[in-house]
């Protein structure tokens, strides 16, 4: 995740669950804890017990408000400023850990004279291009020292779980000026201090609908449960990521950490809590479009990453035009991603053992390891830009695995008549869900919309095994991977994702084999060597994830660490991150289950390098010792000359806290100083201020949702994300911004402890199905009241993509919150539904619109408008369109 990531190195949670205990206040907001992942807030429970204070911020009031000592609700879509307000509390009350703050952060880096922030610009930041609708981030770099004096250096680089980030011109080190004192006018400290002056608690109480004196209880508890002696932690979930800025809601949490001294210590960090079992391992080796494994950025073929201007390692906004005869070259690629100092600096050694660890004796030197074999990337080839490609007819197949799209994704409607644009639609379930049935039986079926007689698409639908009936790994919310072994075989013709894709990619090769033209080139010299036992030729998961730790070329022995990998071709590593789970032939960590600690060391591997509290450096003061014997982790041992503590030091073993570092000349992690914990940074400091890395700016900003009932009271003229991408068009739309009258309530999604994702899994269920069997939505009294609906009734819930139908479950749970001296209501929906399973009702996504925003491109389900209606939407479906225009004139 972006905001972790160019926050402090890397997207993956800073700590792990287990640690939570030992924090002496919780902040959870955007999760739902307690229903969501209640594995995991047992530990919640036991802080709780020992004295700690739990603060749940969240429209609803939910299990885990219920758990919690301090419930905020507050309006959906405000987080930034109530956050921001946070960051406001800690500098105005000088709360802040100064000591932690001048050393460990970019607080005390002067920024460039002609940097300009939101304050002084009204609502963007200096580098705006109307015209364009991007950033020139130019501006945003910090004031360089002159070349024969010293400094910090941040430079160019991907970040693990982010993206690409630069500080100054690649490879070179840029030496910038720094005041510790943290006066200066231009030093980030004092920039931040003036953006956030006007993120009052007055602000709060008009924007948020919180009344002041609850901030203030909030703001009071989790500062002082901060600083030597105490630590507080946070945990969030798609609360948060689900946004139009999410990565900067993120963001604000990362600065308020950073400046409580919260991150790297024992009972602090930021918990990023992923909601399935592998949502982590998903992008560590990821099914996203625009990396590689271990956050390696996949090249991308435009203009821009050759002129420069493009330097987050993102997609850019416009694709290389045919002709211009541009080619992403391995050196270029190479030099764009390596800093001279930090971990990056061996960014050549990660992508030449990972290239290598895919061709093999194909990847050599005279071919630049085989990195013209990987495709490039030329514009949004991300899984909501593909939808939309695909209802343009610009899509030939696709291929569906543990996901079930139609109903569990944002506009359900446009999904599903997309899928009937496609040549080939090939769906491994357990079941036959709504995605696989499409064509045959959905709303636009019934209603006449689609005529599966006139539906060219081809669907197969492949049988697939359960997590019990295949051997493999996950990787989870604390970046902890765990091997699960195989329980029982799967029924009939059911296969595990491994065999499928190795088979899949077999059949290929040897189809590819038939011919060698240039088109096959890539395919024929992939190295894909796999074992396969059994009557059903499964692969060995072992095996593969031997490979992904990565070994010696030549005698094919294990690598222990990272540190271990070579750029010259004698190391192959599937995953640098992952390096060290597989460190013996028959040493499977991942697969360990004897916990030595509270932190689960011997459970499992956590990466990198099996730390459980990353950036763990932190926990000690600069000069090595603990900040306090309450709060120690890890520490200098001065006699045996090395970092030590309850934890794997996430640093260099025997760097002693005095060592100087050289900046200018140094290369790699050595020449970091040794008070530097954020070693994946260039100059070894957490960003308050991120200089690049995310498209939208340096620092949180509060903009409305794309669809919000009400203006933007800090930025009148820039209402939403000036970057966030609507995707709007007469089969995407949305309503009038601000406050639409046709549109006058916020919805929002959430999700049920008895329901998993779209329902696949559990509507298909007997006593899952029994605990939440019908489809509702979630409205206050009041509400009910103003609409003339009863609790039990149906409701029908509009918005400008759809019109479904809900049973209304009237609760004080939700209440209005008041903005601007006016009520503000919330309709709140599970999303969980389909057409098909035991239990059936409509699909809460089929309101939702997609979107992007800017940094990950994910779309905006937390917040949006809505309009509530008494009764049931018609019965048949087939005048539901005629319906959706009726009301929505009438309410015009």
């Amino acid at each position: 995740m972006p905001g972790l990531g160019t926050s402090f190195g890397r997207g993956g949670a800073t700590t792990a669950q287990t640690d939570l205990p030992r924090a002496d206040a919780i902040l959870i907001m955007g999760s739902n804890m307690a229903e969501n992942h209640p594995v995991g807030f047992q530990w919640v429970m036991e802080a709780r017990e020992r004295g700690a204070k739990i603060i749940h911020v969240d429209p609803r009031f939910t299990r885990t408000s219920a758990m919690a000592d301090i419930w905020v609700p507050l309006r959906a879509g405000s987080d930034i400023i109530f956050l921001g307000a946070l960051i406001n509390y800690v500098l105005s009350n000088n709360k802040w850990f100064d000591e932690y703050v001048k050393h460990y952060t970019n607080a005390p880096f002067i920024l460039r004279e002609d940097f300009k922030d939101t304050e002084d610009l009204g609502g963007v930041f200096s580098g705006w291009d109307e015209n364009e609708k991007k950033y020139n981030p130019e501006s945003w770099l910090y004031e360089q020292e002159p070349e024969n004096e010293g400094g910090h250096a941040p430079g160019a680089a991907p970040t693990a779980g982010g993206h690409g980030q630069r500080g100054g011109e690649a490879g070179k080190p840029n030496i910038f000026v720094r005041d510790m004192t943290m006066q200066h006018p231009r030093c980030v400290f004092q920039v931040l201090k003036r953006h956030f002056a006007r993120y009052t608690p007055e602000l709060v109480e008009s924007q948020c609908g919180i009344p002041q004196h609850i901030f203030l209880e909030t703001a009071e508890a989790f500062a002082n449960a901060s600083g030597r002696e105490k630590t507080a932690a946070i945990c969030y979930a798609v609360g948060w990521t689900q946004h139009s800025k999410g990565p900067q809601i993120i963001r604000s949490a990362a600065i308020l950490q950073l400046l409580l001294g919260n991150i790297g210590r024992p009972g602090g960090g930021i918990l990023a809590l992923r909601g399935h079992a592998s949502i982590q391992g998903s992008t560590d080796i990821p099914t996203l479009y625009d990396i590689l494994p271990g956050y390696l950025p996949m090249p991308f073929c435009t203009e821009e990453i050759f002129t420069g201007q493009h330097r987050d390692g993102n997609p850019p906004s416009t694709p290389q035009k045919p002709g211009q005869g541009l080619t992403c070259k391995w050196a270029d690629y190479v030099k764009k991603h390596t800093t001279q100092t930090g971990v990056w600096a061996s960014f050549e050694t990660y992508a030449v053992s990972l290239l290598r660890a895919y061709y093999g004796e194909n990847a050599r030197k005279e071919n630049n390891w085989g990195f013209d074999f990987l495709p490039r990337v030329t514009g949004d080839h991300s899984e909501l830009g593909y939808w939309l490609q695909m209802q343009d007819g610009k899509m030939d197949g696709l291929f569906v695995m543990g996901q079930n799209p139609v109903v569990g994704a944002p506009n359900g409607r446009l999904q599903r008549t997309a899928l009937s644009k496609l040549k080939w639609l090939v769906v491994r379930e357990m079941v036959e869900t709504e995605t696989a049935a499409f064509w045959y039986d959905s709303p636009e079926v019934r209603r006449g919309e689609l005529d599966p007689k006139h539906i060219a698409t081809e669907v197969f639908l492949m049988p697939a095994a359960g997590q019990a009936e295949k051997d493999g790994t996950f990787t989870n919310t604390q970046r902890l991977l765990q091997y699960h072994n195989k329980s029982v075989d799967p029924p009939g013709d059911s296969r595990s994702e491994t065999w499928f894709i190795v088979h899949l990619g077999r059949m290929l090769k040897e189809k590819a084999a038939q011919d060698r033209t240039s088109k096959n080139e890539p395919l024929n010299a992939l190295r894909w060597e796999y074992t396969t036992n059994g009557p059903h030729a499964e692969p060995d998961a072992e095996e593969v994830l031997r490979e992904i730790n990565g070994f010696i070329w030549n005698d094919r022995k294990q690598l222990k660490s990272y540190n271990d990998l070579k750029n010259d071709g004698s190391t192959a590593c599937g995953c640098w991150i992952y390096c060290g789970v597989f460190p013996e032939s028959n040493l499977n960590k991942a697969n360990q289950r004897e916990p030595k600690d509270y932190l689960g060391h011997g459970w499992g591997f956590a990466w990198p390098n099996d730390c459980r509290i990353i950036y763990n450096r932190a926990s000690a003061a600069p000069d090595g010792t603990p900040w306090s014997e309450n709060k120690k982790l890890v520490w200098w041992d001065e006699a045996k000359k090395t970092w030590t503590g309850l934890d794997r030091p996430d640093f260099d073993l025997k760097k002693p806290p005095d060592h100087k570092g050289d900046l200018r000349n140094g290369r790699g992690i050595a020449a970091l100083p040794g008070d530097a914990p954020f070693m994946l940074h260039s100059d070894g400091v957490a960003w308050i201020f991120v200089n690049s890395g995310l498209k939208d700016g340096p620092l949180p900003t509060h903009y409305e949702p794309l669809e919000s009932p009400v203006g933007n009271a800090l930025y009148p003229a820039h209402a939403t994300d000036p970057l966030a991408d609507k995707k709007e068009r007469p089969d995407n739309p949305y309503a009038e911004s601000p406050a639409d009258p046709r549109f006058p309530y916020v919805a929002s999604t959430y999700r049920l402890t008895e329901h998993h994702t779209a329902g696949g899994m559990s509507r298909t269920v007997g006593h899952l199905a029994e605990l939440q069997p019908e489809f509702f939505c979630e409205i206050s009294p009041e509400l009910a009241a103003e609409v003339g609906i009863n609790s039990g009734e149906w409701a029908t819930i509009v918005s400008p993509r759809g019109i479904i139908s809900a049973r209304a479950l009237v609760t004080s749970r939700i209440r209005p919150v008041v903005i601007n001296g006016r009520p503000v209501h919330l309709v709140g929906m599970p999303y969980h539904w389909g057409w098909k399973g035991l239990v059936m009702g409509d699909s809460a996504n089929d309101v939702l619109a997609i979107s992007e925003e800017p940094n990950v491109r994910i779309m905006e389900s937390k917040a949006l408008v809505c309009n509530l209606l008494p009764g049931r939407r018609l019965a048949d479906d087939r005048g539901v369109l005629e319906q959706f225009k009726r009301e929505t004139q009438r309410i015009a």
